[in-house]
């Protein structure tokens, strides 16, 4: 057996067998904490709540487990099964010079991948989520986000994947630097482009028409040096029930964002702590630290990539006969996540670390009680299991855990 063909199974079923423990775990512990309601929210979520959130929790837990059995046999299809050898082979024939082959089939081996996910998807937003109560979402409006993504993906994908595939062609053998530039560079640019040419066509984006609330919020902007091109009220129940607030943007293309779920839900103290933790992470220059992650993770990626392009021994292991540059791309894009399980608990640890930095931040702005009434407010409107497995979590959650967020909150009061 080829090398990389052995090493990609063993890499393929330790991470599924490690994220299946931990999803059974997850399942496990949450149902045995079920009915026992954590000691910090006793009076402040109702046991009827707490078990809501459990049953949630628990749904998406499975749904998670079956998701990832299937992308993992769609893994097995596009590489060991041939799908891609045979995509490329239809392309091939077609006429086309290499650069535009290369395109061609990125493409379209995008869309079908997407399109076998929809599925899934569906399920997740028209049975899971309708079922406990969250689903908003139309059909026509499901359709039409999806041809709507499916043409941003285009404009935008088919100009970048033309500008990287010949970078690789005409650049020699640091090509992969080249691209490395082109790839934080499109990043920055879209996470620029975002708030205003983007989002708005998903959401109706107005300005916050509350005068004493936007005054309060003006002012705690001005207190904390912030400045943005305004603070708008998104339409987020026209597909869910869940609440949140975000700032989006950067430079002078920043803007401050409320879901309208959120606002009917927790009064104007609260909602000034929850920006003030979103103004955290800009103090903190939480997000300079993640783009420079992603552009170093992206680097050293890359520069195996580099090393790999070059070995006909990955391109025969992973089931593709005609090696190309186009070809290496999606191999890796298919092969990469399987070997980068092991880093998820580093990234998860990084983010929670960083909600803790911007927590203290709000509490030193605002109070910190504020701030743990907002959130225990969303915990029990989102469903949000107070009793996470703590392996599962250190993996997976973005956030610390609710007990521990709250005590640490409660340090700062």
């Amino acid at each position: 057996m080829n090398q990389v063909t052995f090493w990609f199974l063993i890499a393929l079923a330790a991470s599924t067998v490690l994220q299946l423990w931990l999803a059974l775990r997850q399942i496990g512990h949450v149902a045995s904490h079920r009915d026992a309601l954590p000691a910090s929210f006793a009076g402040k979520i109702s046991p009827d709540a707490h078990r809501k959130a459990a049953d949630y929790t628990v749904a998406k837990t499975r749904f998670s487990i079956v998701n990832l059995l299937y992308e993992n046999a769609l893994r097995l299809f596009w590489t060991l099964g041939g799908g891609l050898a045979l995509l490329d082979g239809f392309w091939r024939v077609q006429g086309l010079d290499t650069i535009a082959t290369g395109v061609a089939v990125i493409v379209s081996a995008l869309f079908l991948m997407s399109l076998l996910e929809l599925p899934f998807s569906a399920w997740y937003t028209f049975s899971l989520e309708e079922r406990f109560g969250f689903n908003h979402t139309k059909v026509h409006t499901f359709i039409g986000d999806l041809i709507k993504q499916g043409l941003i993906a285009l404009i935008v994908g088919i100009p970048l994947a033309w500008t990287v595939l010949w970078l690789m062609a005409k650049s020699g053998d640091l090509w992969w630097i080249y691209v490395w530039a082109v790839w934080i560079g499109f990043s920055l640019l879209m996470m620029w482009l975002y708030p205003a040419l983007i989002a708005p066509l998903f959401n109706k984006f107005t300005p916050l028409d509350d005068a004493s609330l936007k005054d309060r919020i003006e002012s705690l902007l001005a207190k904390c040096g912030f400045s943005s091109r305004g603070i708008f009220v998104m339409d987020g129940s026209k597909r869910s029930g869940h609440g949140n607030a975000y700032f989006t943007g950067f430079g002078h293309n920043k803007r401050i964002v409320f879901y309208d779920t959120l606002l009917k839900t927790l009064a104007p103290a609260e909602i000034e702590a929850v920006l003030a933790h979103e103004l955290g992470h800009f103090r903190r220059k939480h997000i300079q630290k993640r783009v420079g992650t992603l552009a170093l993770v992206s680097f050293l990626a890359l520069a195996l990539l580099g090393w790999l392009i070059e070995q006909p021994a990955f391109y025969a292991g992973l089931g593709v006969s005609e090696p190309s540059t186009y070809m290496a791309l999606l191999l890796f894009m298919l092969v990469g996540p399987v070997f980068g399980v092991v880093l998820q608990p580093l990234f998860s640890r990084l983010s929670r670390h960083h909600e803790y930095q911007a927590d203290d931040y709000a509490a030193s702005q605002t109070r910190a009680d504020e701030l743990v009434h907002a959130l225990v407010k969303l915990y029990r409107d989102n469903a949000s299991t107070l009793t996470p497995d703590p392996l599962y979590s250190a993996f997976h959650d973005s956030h610390p855990p609710a007990p521990l967020r709250v005590a640490h909150l409660a340090t700062k009061a």
